[in-house]
């Protein structure tokens, strides 16, 4: 895996052209003994070579329309893309209606020169933190690919075409750590932005309160990059220096059942970060440890999620993965008062958040707490759950406290991916990426 840095500079001294950065991607994608079947939907291949083409020939005229021009990107298949059917993972949606316009966030890449490769695989309608799909497949994790270990979810695909070089970095949504489960599992960084920072118009929906746009990539500053071009930003955040940083430790439920794996490289990660200087302060949230509860049948996901599903599922219920069918139908039996007190202990939860983060950059925690288990033990429904609830329980607390985090390798080199994941209030995404840059100068 390169950089965007890196491979900017590669174009800009025309030791490579996106022509051949595409077609690296492309054969990566159709090698048979690879995981591309199940990393993509649907490949773009003519339609990416024609675009890398075109960005090569203005890269020669000098009018690149940005620095990262002609790199090869992946987009989930929840992103509208003009003339392309989104899917969302499901069959269901397999002969939709084309899309008229690009999502948004997606076009402001293509207008930076980003070249798309293809869609990208994904839990359908993006409801599981595993990154199963019966329909299209499931990607192995790169790790212990032999066994046969879950990627994460939902953004399954978007990990594993980063890890498997079949993209530079791929786009996704994190409505309750779709970017940062997969990215700690397969041990690539993934972000979650503020949710309100990037448009969501043309993405399909999950759950309105909690959906956002993120990035899967090798690097802190790749994400950086792209959140500042999908949020229309114009200053790209630096690193800061580690022995300026003021962190929490958070105290609380998101250590329990940590594997050992997770457990050794979380306090390695703490133990290198007051090494090199930065201050560590353990912090209590009170008021997150009712968030279990308050979301036991589902909560404001699983509420919204059922309202918008509603009239399909009645139609089409046999059509649904049954795993994420059952989910859904869950939804209904979250009531309108029931709905009104998670709301309003939500806004409760937020500010104090943001007021318990005032003096810290950011809060720490490991990202999930279980290296990426197996797709076999996943086979029994009752697994199933008691699983997708572990990986979901600390990215999701993020989401439901509209902050924005990031997860980023932290396990040592050629063992088992463990993520850390830094988090803070909603707004403040430029210093968390600013210091996020520093504390991932400590693991190389």
């Amino acid at each position: 895996m390169e950089s965007l840095r890196s491979l900017a500079g590669q174009l800009e001294a025309g030791t490579t052209s996106s022509v051949e950065l595409l077609e690296r991607c492309l054969d990566q994608a159709g090698d048979p003994a690879g995981e591309g079947e199940r990393v993509y939907i649907a490949l773009r291949a003519d339609d990416a070579r024609r675009d890398a083409r075109a960005v090569d020939e203005a890269r020669a005229r000098g009018q690149a329309a940005s620095p990262w021009a002609g790199i090869p990107i992946s987009v989930k298949d929840l992103f509208d893309v003009a003339g392309e059917v989104t899917r969302a993972g499901s069959v269901l949606l397999a002969d939709a209606a084309t899309a008229d316009a690009t999502a948004p966030a997606i076009d402001r890449l293509v207008r930076a020169g980003f070249v798309i490769v293809g869609r990208t695989n994904m839990t359908e309608f993006a409801y599981s933190g595993v990154g199963i799909n019966p329909h299209y497949g499931t990607p192995l994790n790169p790790f212990d690919r032999a066994t046969g270990r879950i990627p994460g979810g939902s953004s399954s695909g978007a990990a594993v075409s980063v890890t498997d070089g079949m993209a530079s970095v791929g786009i996704g949504t994190d409505t309750g750590g779709s970017c940062r489960i997969p990215a700690a599992l397969t041990g690539i960084t993934g972000y979650k932005p503020t949710a309100s920072t990037i448009p969501r118009e043309g993405v399909y929906p999950l759950s309105a309160s909690l959906d956002s746009v993120g990035s899967l990539a090798p690097t802190v500053e790749c994400t950086a990059i792209l959140h500042c071009l999908m949020s229309g930003g114009d200053v790209l955040p630096t690193a800061r220096s580690v022995s300026d940083l003021n962190l929490a430790v958070l105290d609380h439920y998101v250590t329990a059942d940590l594997d050992p794996d997770v457990g050794a490289a979380y306090e390695r990660a703490l133990a290198l970060l007051s090494r090199a200087g930065a201050t560590l302060s353990s912090l209590t949230l009170a008021e997150v440890e009712s968030l279990p509860t308050l979301n036991a049948r589902g909560g404001i996901a699983a509420a919204e999620a059922y309202a918008f599903h509603r009239d399909q599922l009645e139609r089409h219920a046999a059509e649904y993965d049954p795993r994420v069918g059952s989910r859904i139908v869950a939804g209904k039996n979250v009531g309108a008062e029931e709905l009104a007190e998670i709301r309003r202990a939500r806004r409760v939860m937020i500010a104090a958040f943001g007021a318990a983060m005032a003096d810290f950059d950011a809060v720490l925690c490991p990202t999930v707490p279980v290296i990426a288990p197996p797709l076999a033990a996943f086979a029994a429904d009752d697994d199933y759950v008691r699983l997708n609830l572990l990986l979901l329980r600390n990215p999701s607390l993020f989401n439901f406290l509209d902050g924005c985090a990031i997860s980023l390798p932290v396990h040592e080199p050629g063992s088992a991916p463990v993520g850390l994941m830094l988090a803070a209030p909603g707004g403040r995404d430029a210093s968390l990426l600013a210091a996020a840059m520093a504390v991932e100068t400590l693991f190389p």
